[in-house]
């Protein structure tokens, strides 16, 4: 009996401390973060394509409130579950470049939204 009343006080105090956005498991964002141009000058027979690139992004609601935080593997790849609604990805670059834009999105329930988000180098 104590070990009910135990995970009872627990569950509430988790309630109570939880930030009031409604989160889901089986819809949210997915996708890859790339990064380019990777090279200066594109020249015949050299690979210059678009590279992953580890980032973290900051999940605003339409009002600008942020609702989440999260960061990619080190190949860019993504996977973040989100209630469904309307959002904005805005990425956090730590300086000028690179840089990528904000980018709104929405969420529909049961399913997980595809985002390429593209960072810009600064390589010209």
């Amino acid at each position: 009996m104590k070990g009910l009343r135990f995970l009872v006080f627990v569950g509430m105090l988790m309630a109570a401390c939880s930030s009031g956005e409604p989160t889901a498991s089986d819809s949210g964002i997915q996708g890859q973060v790339l990064i380019g141009p990777t090279c200066p000058v594109v020249q015949v027979g050299i690979d210059c394509a678009d590279k992953p690139y580890q980032a973290s992004f900051t999940v605003l609601n339409l009002d600008g409130k942020k609702v989440a935080r999260f960061q990619t593997d080190p190949q860019g790849i993504f996977k973040f579950p989100l209630a469904p609604g309307d959002y904005i990805l805005h990425p956090e670059s730590p300086n000028t470049l690179p840089f990528a834009a904000d980018q709104p999105f929405s969420v529909s329930q049961g399913q997980f939204t595809q985002l390429t988000i593209q960072y810009d180098s600064g390589i010209r």
